[in-house]
């Protein structure tokens, strides 16, 4: 068993961190290429969603890896505060929607209390952090927190966190656009209303919507792998900043 899994990770979900921190690092890259440069190539979105969610569980691991969660925690307040204004230039947000480094931010002080449990705060350290994302916009905002939450209570079960992300990931995308096509495609038949395969195909395409394709993520969670990859810790920790100012400032030169 790894330390990873001694410490509270099931030995088997995937907690292969170097691999995990690069797939989320070149997926957000894309993501955020599409919306910068190419909004109307749905493929570079689709990929981005991978992202997020793994993010999400490079917290919960991160978390159960650490020597003090309270140091990580403010490393991830000390990225947000520096990426915020080449988050708001980049991505054309205003100064009051916070990046998404407060939405990881919120979920680990909820999980860490929900381990500590000082004076109850395993039940209101994630009621307030949730609340504190409802009420101030920032990226993927109480959703992003709750699914940490969610991975947190999963995190000793494959098929509990492969359950909460099918769920989770048909709730999210109910309220997304429909991915119709992909790479020139039609990927979703046309059927006439009340013809027979018409329910049965509606049913299967329902993860075919924009945010539900964060589903393309689990099998990275789930796939055990043992790569050995390394990111420096310069670059785990200034890529996010580091590649808003970079879109932003190609973004200037190309006009």
């Amino acid at each position: 068993m790894t330390a990873a899994a001694d410490r509270g990770i099931s030995k088997h979900l995937n907690a292969d961190a170097g691999l995990i921190r690069v797939v989320a690092m070149v997926t957000m890259l894309i993501d955020h290429i599409g919306v910068v440069f190419l909004p109307g190539v749905p493929e570079l979105r689709v990929i981005g969603r991978i992202a997020f969610p793994l993010f999400c569980w490079g917290i919960v691991t991160g978390f159960e890896r650490t020597r003090s969660w309270p140091r990580y925690a403010l490393r991830l307040l000390l990225i947000g505060l520096v990426s915020q204004p080449f988050y708001m230039l980049a991505l054309n947000h205003r100064i009051s929607e916070f990046n998404v480094m407060a939405t990881l931010l919120l979920g680990l002080l909820a999980i860490a209390g929900m381990r500590e449990r000082w004076w109850g705060s395993h039940i209101w350290a994630p009621l307030l952090c949730l609340a504190l994302a409802a009420m101030q916009p920032m990226d993927y905002g109480w959703r992003g927190v709750l699914l940490i939450i969610l991975m947190y209570l999963a995190r000793r079960s494959a098929g509990g966190l492969a359950a909460l992300m099918v769920a989770f990931c048909l709730y999210w995308g109910s309220g997304s656009s429909e991915v119709v096509r992909l790479f020139g495609l039609r990927i979703k038949p046309e059927l006439a209303v009340g013809t027979p395969l018409y329910a049965v195909v509606g049913m299967a395409f329902s993860m075919m919507r924009l945010q539900s394709l964060a589903i393309l993520s689990l099998p990275f969670m789930l796939c055990r792998t043992n790569t050995g990859i390394r990111v420096p810790r310069w670059l785990a920790y200034g890529m996010y900043p580091g590649h808003l100012l970079l879109l932003w400032l190609l973004h200037m030169a190309i006009g």
